[in-house]
C-alpha cells in the first residue's frame, strides 16, 4: 500500500507530466486555444509550471509540500523530455530522452521507498542532491553535448549508440527497482552502521543473481544516459568514476554485512558475486 506522501507524489508527478504535454496534445487534436494568450511555447510552459507550484503551495503544507515541488519539477521535465524528444531538431532529440530518463529515475527512487520502506522516506529519497560530484559530473554531461552538438553536429544525430543507451538505461533502472522491492525495508539509500531488529539478508530474487543489483543498475544506468548523449568524453568519465565510487562504496557496505550477518554473508560471498566488472568486494580471506 503506497503511503500518503508516495501518493500525493504520483499524482503531483503524472498531473504536471500531463500539464506539460497538454498544449501539444491540444494542438494535435485541432483544439489550439493558447495561441491567442501566447506567442511562445517556453512562456505557455512558464506560466503552467508557475501556476502548479501556485496550488501546491496552496493546498499543502510541511513535508507534503516539499514532496509535491519536487514531484512537480520531475513531473513537468518528464513531459517536456518527451516533447523535445518528439518536436525539436534531431540533435536535439537525444538532450530530450536525456531528461525524460533522468527525470523517470529520480522520481522512481522516491517512489520505490515510499512503496517499499515508507518509515525510512525522506526528501533525500528523490537523490536529486546525491553529492557535489554528481551534480558537477551531471553538469559536464550537459556542457560535452552542447559544445560537441554546436562543433560537431553531426555527433548528435539519433543513432543505434543512442537507443543502445536508452536501452541500457531501462534495464539499469528495472535491475535497481527490482533490487529496491525485493530488500524493501532492508533496503536504504544511506550504507547503515547499525542492525536494526528487523534487517534480514536478502539472498533471493535479484539478489541470487548478484550481491548489489541496486548498485549494478546504476551502474550501467549512469554509462546509458551518456550513450544516448553520445558524449565520448563522459561515456569513458562516467564509467571510471562510478566504477571508482562502487568499488568503495561496496567495500565500506560488506565490512558492514559481514559485521551484521558473520558466516551467513561469508557463504553468500562465496556463492554470488557483486555484479560488477573487476570488483570482489571485501573478503575476509582475502
Amino acid at each position: 500500500m503506497l503511503c500518503r506522501d508516495g501518493a500525493v507524489s504520483l499524482f503531483c508527478f503524472i498531473a504536471a507530466a500531463l500539464i506539460s504535454l497538454s498544449p501539444e496534445l491540444q494542438c494535435r487534436l485541432g483544439f489550439n486555444i493558447y495561441a491567442a494568450y501566447f506567442t511562445n511555447i517556453w512562456s505557455l510552459h512558464a506560466v503552467q509550471y508557475v501556476s502548479i507550484n501556485v496550488l501546491a503551495l496552496l493546498a499543502l503544507r510541511g513535508f507534503a509540500y516539499q514532496v509535491a515541488v519536487r514531484a512537480l519539477f520531475l513531473g513537468y521535465v518528464f513531459g517536456i523530455g518527451i516533447l523535445v524528444s518528439i518536436n525539436a531538431p534531431p540533435s536535439w532529440q537525444l538532450f530530450g530522452i536525456y531528461w525524460t530518463v533522468l527525470a523517470s529515475f529520480h522520481y522512481s527512487e522516491f517512489l520505490a521507498i515510499a512503496w517499499t520502506n515508507p518509515a525510512m522516506l525522506s526528501i533525500d529519497s528523490f537523490i536529486l542532491n546525491h553529492s557535489v560530484a554528481y551534480g558537477i559530473a551531471a553538469c559536464l554531461s550537459w556542457i560535452e553535448f552542447l559544445i560537441e552538438r554546436h562543433y560537431f553536429n553531426g555527433m548528435k544525430m539519433p543513432s543505434v549508440v543512442s537507443y543502445l543507451g536508452l536501452m541500457l538505461c531501462i534495464s539499469g533502472e528495472m535491475l535497481r527497482k527490482l533490487a529496491m522491492c525485493t530488500a524493501k525495508h532492508n533496503f536504504n539509500h544511506v550504507v547503515q552502521s547499525e542492525k536494526s531488529d528487523n534487517h534480514e539478508l536478502v539472498t533471493h530474487g535479484v539478489y541470487n543473481l548478484c550481491r548489489h543489483p541496486s548498485y549494478v543498475g546504476w551502474f550501467y544506468w549512469s554509462i546509458g544516459t551518456q550513450l544516448i548523449l553520445q558524449n565520448p568524453l563522459c561515456l569513458f568519465a562516467y564509467a571510471l568514476m562510478s566504477w571508482s565510487f562502487f568499488h568503495d562504496r561496496i567495500l565500506i557496505e560488506e565490512i558492514t554485512l559481514l559485521n551484521f550477518f558473520g558466516d551467513d554473508y561469508v557463504k553468500y560471498q562465496e556463492r554470488v558475486g557483486t555484479g560488477l566488472p573487476f570488483i570482489s568486494g571485501y573478503k575476509i580471506n582475502s
